[in-house]
């Protein structure tokens, strides 16, 4: 009987590479998921608040056949693209362990281990590390300042870093420590405070190809603005209502190929128009429980 796809590749099996990324785009090679065994819905942030306050109203379920189902076609995705997918093991105290974008954040120089401050995430530290001890991935350093969250470290391109904070997931005091670290190496470390109601940066700025993003102006205040355009950053637009249902929160796959969700149905059309190749998954099993694809994975390795 084959085995199924998070079956293949475990943290001790890791192939020998040069791992690092100093930009997210280019072509995605390797990624950081989790595995969904024990994932369920739980308080996590102001979108799940606002989902699971709706259950009864809007006909929210959990399902966790479903889930599964939905995870292992993401993983089918990756792998039909040639990226070579890892896994975080699963751990029943750890239910939404599955959202790697936040527990850790790849740099050039290792893997940054972050200090997650929702309740229930509060442990992911412990089996995102043991991942990168068990694979040889060099960890480059610890969030201790607060607390600081990987979905809030944007890489805008080489040398040049956007990061976020909303005060209930990642604070000012960890992003300022990030940014020390960022500047010791010679990078520009731009923060910007974002509304609760986008968790993240990522659900508000993802970059697509070089010079491009999804960006969701009504999220920034107009230097951020400012700043993208210095940078000479073009945007594709993502409206309000789109991005608190993680309209944004794509993936890039490099050469103009994107991992989006079926539920993004304005965005994908947006995207398509611009010429790229969009493969949308069903996904509502955790983007109700608040988190999207690209919540769901965090990058290694790209071209």
């Amino acid at each position: 009987m084959p085995t199924k796809a998070t079956d293949r590749i475990t943290s001790r099996e890791t192939p020998s590479v040069t791992w690092g990324v100093n930009a997210q785009t280019g072509v995605l090679t390797d990624v950081l998921l989790g595995k969904p065994d024990h994932f369920r819905w739980v308080p996590l942030n102001s979108i799940s608040a606002v989902n699971q306050a709706n259950q009864q109203t809007m006909g929210y379920k959990f399902d966790r056949d479903k889930a599964l189902h939905q995870h292992q076609r993401m993983v089918d995705v990756y792998e039909a693209n040639g990226v070579r997918c890892h896994f975080v093991e699963a751990d029943e105290g750890l239910p939404s362990s599955v959202f790697t974008r936040d527990s850790s954040f790849m740099t050039p120089w290792g893997a940054v281990i972050t200090s997650v401050q929702t309740p229930p995430r509060r442990q992911d530290y412990s089996v995102v590390s043991e991942f990168y001890r068990n694979a040889g991935i060099p960890i480059w350093k610890w969030v201790t300042a607060d607390h600081f969250e990987g979905g809030d470290f944007v890489i805008a391109k080489p040398g040049v870093s956007l990061l976020g904070w909303a005060g209930d997931r990642s604070t000012k005091a960890g992003a300022e420590q990030v940014a020390g670290w960022m500047h010791d190496q010679g990078w520009e470390a731009f923060i910007v405070p974002i509304p609760p109601q986008f968790v993240h940066m990522d659900a508000v700025v993802v970059m697509l190809e070089e010079g491009l993003a999804l960006v969701c102006e009504d999220a920034l205040p107009g230097y951020a603005m400012d700043w993208l355009d210095k940078h000479g950053i073009e945007r594709i637009v993502v409206p309000y209502a789109d991005c608190v249902k993680l309209g944004g929160n794509i993936v890039s796959l490099g050469n103009r190929r994107v991992l989006s969700m079926a539920h993004n149905v304005n965005i994908n059309a947006s995207l398509q128009q611009q010429g790229f190749a969009v493969t949308a998954v069903e996904y509502d099993m955790f983007a109700l429980g608040g988190g999207g694809v690209h919540c769901s994975c965090h990058e290694l390795r790209r071209e």
